[in-house]
């Protein structure tokens, strides 16, 4: 029950891929065809049952996944159904016809029958990137649209603690970090204010206000950035001086961004 981590060549013009088969040969198989049919992938690893499959999701954050559907300590749909929010397109490769019905209740970008042909991936690959292509563009243009927006205006938010109750206007929040089911707001009012609420609340609540989630630990105030700094994978500086990781996937968002600016 394991997973393996193909990282460590550029994959940034590529769609990170992972295939989730508990069958080595079909793995294998299925990254040959992908070699010579689908130059657009990046296979970034694989897994060979459910529990392996949900670890590499969660570590490697996938763009696209070839997913069996029966395996030996579950099936597909099993894996999906503890996946929360599913951020990447999935396309189901099996032996059993009889599970098309409920693979495309998943959303499925197609379903894909064993031995697999290998137009039909290439066809299957081809309207996964659209799709991709297409939810990267609607993220790139909210977050323009949020960069742009003069989020001067004087709203506030009610921030709840044991002590108090505290008004904090949203223009002086810098960013949000993480802190497991907490979550500490920095303002440039020299206050950390820990709340019992975990970060995806506060992503929720001000991603519209001109704050965006660079990394899965901080959601930053887009008004705040002072600079990006690329080396060791890229950084946010915030007018508060604190330095900010920003994640693989987000770094490419900002980037493209920056360069439309």
């Amino acid at each position: 029950m394991a997973f393996t981590n193909f990282n460590g060549t550029n994959t940034e013009t590529l769609i990170r891929t992972i295939l989730i088969d508990d069958e080595a040969h079909a793995r294998e198989t299925l990254a040959s065809l992908i070699a010579l049919y689908c130059p657009q992938l990046k296979i970034i690893g694989d897994a060979d049952s459910v529990a392996g499959g949900l670890k590499a999701i969660r570590e490697l954050r996938p763009q696209l996944v070839l997913l069996d559907v029966k395996m030996d300590d579950g099936t597909g749909f099993d894996l999906l159904r503890e996946v929360p929010g599913v951020d990447f397109k999935v396309i189901f490769i099996t032996a059993y016809e009889k599970y098309a019905v409920q693979a495309f209740r998943f959303a499925a970008v197609d379903f894909l029958l064993k031995p697999v042909n290998p137009l039909e991936l290439a066809d299957a690959v081809k309207h996964a990137e659209t799709l991709i292509l297409e939810h990267f563009t609607t993220q790139l243009r909210a977050l323009e649209d949020n960069l742009r927006t003069d989020i001067r205006q004087k709203r506030k938010i009610v921030l709840k603690t044991l002590e108090n109750i505290h008004l904090v206007e949203i223009q002086d929040i810098i960013f949000c970090e993480s802190d497991g089911a907490y979550t500490i707001v920095h303002s440039n009012k020299a206050q950390k204010i820990t709340i019992s609420k975990n970060l995806g609340e506060f992503d929720d609540m001000l991603s519209d206000s001109g704050f965006y989630r660079v990394h899965k630990s901080y959601l930053i105030n887009l008004s705040h950035i002072i600079r990006f700094e690329k080396q060791e994978g890229g950084y946010i500086i915030l007018s508060s001086g604190d330095k900010v990781p920003v994640s693989f996937r987000k770094r490419e968002e900002l980037m493209e961004l920056f360069e439309r600016l």
